[in-house]
């Protein structure tokens, strides 16, 4: 032992039979200390982010609107899209797949349950991952790899409340709008799919989306969007700004953040489904 570091014995100096096993062990133990060292980093930044936005509102509160605008309103012509294509196929495979003898409201029901509890907030959340979240992490990883960011820290700006703080803003308000605009697109278009396309009337559907209806589902959908607009700046912002030099550094921060974006709106949609299900019930 020399000032508190104990020396550690190479694998190939270990006998043949005890090698396979330290090597798992070792990688396993060095998966673990990273994985909580991102977490800690992570951890650190959103602390960073938080008493920025407390410290620096001078700097932020000019930049939401742009970001709102960029992130909101640009992407309503995608979200649109989406959702109507979600709700006619939802209508169609609905109405098709029912067996003989059930009643035609239960499309509507379907339709809004679908829509407006998992598929409206979830889409959106993943298609604007794709949209906005790699334009995020791109823009940042751009500034920090062609020093921008020592620039601002140079000029006694706050990167943090400069880059992180307004965006994170903008997507945990505008998800929201995003969502209800999705939810009535979707189930808009549905309606008509069906009324249409099938043999489902416009009593049968409207008599379905007023089955077991209560206004908490709405305020679950509108939870799950706001979850998901800060998860998507967040994880995404943070890619960015650590990037690592060079444009392939940045291509790398901007997939490892599509993918952990991601992974998180699935995972934080299933522990909220868990949370709030036995409440969803009209």
């Amino acid at each position: 032992m020399r000032s508190g570091y104990v020396d550690r014995k190479a694998t190939t100096e270990f006998p043949v039979m005890q090698r396979a096993g330290l090597k798992f062990l070792r990688r396993m133990a060095a998966l673990g200390i990273a994985i909580f060292a991102g977490i800690g980093a992570r951890a650190y930044f959103l602390f960073n982010a938080g008493a920025a936005l407390w410290l620096e509102p001078k700097t932020w509160i000019p930049l939401v609107a742009r970001h709102m605008r960029s992130i909101g309103v640009d992407s309503l012509a995608l979200t649109g899209i989406v959702a109507a294509f979600i709700g006619s196929v939802i209508a169609l495979q609905t109405r098709y797949q029912l067996f003989p003898g059930v009643q035609l409201s239960v499309v509507g029901l379907i339709v809004r349950q679908s829509i407006v509890l998992e598929l409206g907030p979830l889409i959106t959340g993943l298609v604007l991952t794709g949209r906005v979240g790699a334009r995020m992490t791109a823009e940042i990883g751009t500034m920090r790899v062609t020093e921008q960011i020592d620039a601002l820290e140079t000029l006694a700006y706050d990167p943090l409340a400069y880059l992180i703080v307004p965006r994170l803003i903008a997507a945990t308000l505008m998800l929201p709008i995003l969502v209800i605009f999705a939810n009535s697109i979707g189930v808009g278009v549905a309606f008509f799919t069906a009324i249409l396309g099938t043999d489902v009337t416009w009593a049968d559907f409207t008599s379905g989306l007023r089955i077991a209806f209560n206004l908490f589902q709405i305020f679950y959908s509108l939870l799950k969007a706001t979850i998901f607009g800060g998860a998507i700046a967040f994880f995404c912002s943070y890619e960015g700004y650590v990037a690592d030099v060079g444009a392939e550094g940045v291509g790398r921060s901007t997939a490892r953040a599509v993918v952990m974006t991601s992974v998180a709106i699935l995972v934080l949609d299933a522990f909220i489904a868990a949370l709030f299900a036995p409440r969803l019930q009209g």
